[in-house]
């Protein structure tokens, strides 16, 4: 049997594609996606192509509109009947879903705005100033920016940039963090941990422990900051802005802002994780469901791009 001249001019541009240059020169910009979307490009390159399995759960979000569940954590600590309420729908959400979002949990809508303001300043300064803190040597600077930390291992690029750092257990000196985003930094980063205190408190009442257990297990003394620009794409159905994984922590307190992209996967099915204004969510990590002999869940998620006509997403993803 031939081979059609299609054929063969596919297999021949299959072959003269050379990823490796591709993603050296990519690197070497220090400009990351934020780069490529300042030069206006309208085809995205090669090694962002994802290969999506047909047989794969749905590309896009639920058909049946499940919804992530919500808990109100307001006056736990003065109201036992609310407090035991609000253990046993934390307990159903970890065990089912993995994922919950959290409202009136004690961080000020001010401080989450400028925490996702700060996002966007640190992403949107001058080149030249990024460039000073591109690294992929997480050793080497207090705070490393780049795009894609598995760039030259996974099979196709993910659209988004990303900065990330350790806040405690030791928290890093002022000067080595960014000055468009540090004070807001220091300041999220001591809320959070106050909320990550009252959370493994009440995952432990979930699995019927003392409040105290996780905490003096000491699963509350870390934390890691990563804060992800995911652009619009000018090809949204061809990649990625974060491949199906699932978070190898304790918990993940994930701040998004109002445009939307998270998802997680429930039933077989894609689910919008939508923003809810001045909540939070949190994921159960595989440390947990370890510990907790697979009684909670650590599920996959993911993160799909936008397209030209919507805005930048943020997400700041706080880890356990």
């Amino acid at each position: 049997m031939g081979i059609s001249k299609t054929s063969e001019i596919s297999v021949t541009a299959k072959l003269d594609y050379d990823r490796a240059s591709e993603l050296k020169a990519f690197d070497e910009t220090k400009d990351g996606v934020k780069g490529l979307v300042d030069a206006s490009i309208t085809h995205i390159p090669r090694m962002f192509h994802h290969e999506f399995d047909k047989d794969s759960p749905s590309s896009s979000s639920s058909t049946t509109k499940l919804v992530v569940p919500s808990v109100d954590l307001a006056d736990i600590h003065l109201d036992a009947p609310r407090r035991k309420t609000v253990v046993e729908k934390i307990r159903e959400a970890s065990e089912t879903w993995g994922f919950f979002q959290v409202v009136n949990h004690g961080i000020e809508i001010t401080v989450l705005d400028e925490m996702k303001n700060g996002v966007i300043r640190f992403f949107e300064q001058d080149s030249e100033v990024k460039r000073e803190l591109y690294s992929r040597d997480d050793a080497a600077k207090p705070l490393v920016y780049n795009s894609n930390f598995d760039l030259y291992s996974s099979p196709a690029a993910n659209w988004r940039d990303t900065f990330y750092c350790f806040m405690a257990p030791h928290y890093p000196k002022p000067e080595d963090l960014p000055s468009v985003c540090r004070d807001i930094m220091l300041e999220y980063s001591k809320e959070v941990m106050k909320l990550g205190n009252v959370l493994f408190e009440l995952l432990s009442e979930a699995l019927g422990l003392n409040p105290n257990y996780l905490n003096d297990m000491r699963c509350n003394e870390g934390l890691a900051v990563a804060c992800h620009y995911y652009p619009s794409c000018p090809q949204p159905e061809l990649t990625l802005g974060e491949t199906k994984h699932t978070d190898n922590d304790f918990i993940t307190v994930l701040l998004q802002d109002h445009i939307g992209g998270l998802q997680v996967l429930h039933e077989n099915n894609w689910v919008d994780v939508s923003p809810v204004p001045g909540a939070l969510v949190i994921n159960i990590g595989d440390l947990l469901q370890l510990i907790t002999n697979d009684i909670f869940k650590s599920v996959e998620h993911r993160v799909v791009v936008l397209a030209p006509k919507f805005d930048t997403f943020v997400l700041i993803d706080v880890s356990h």
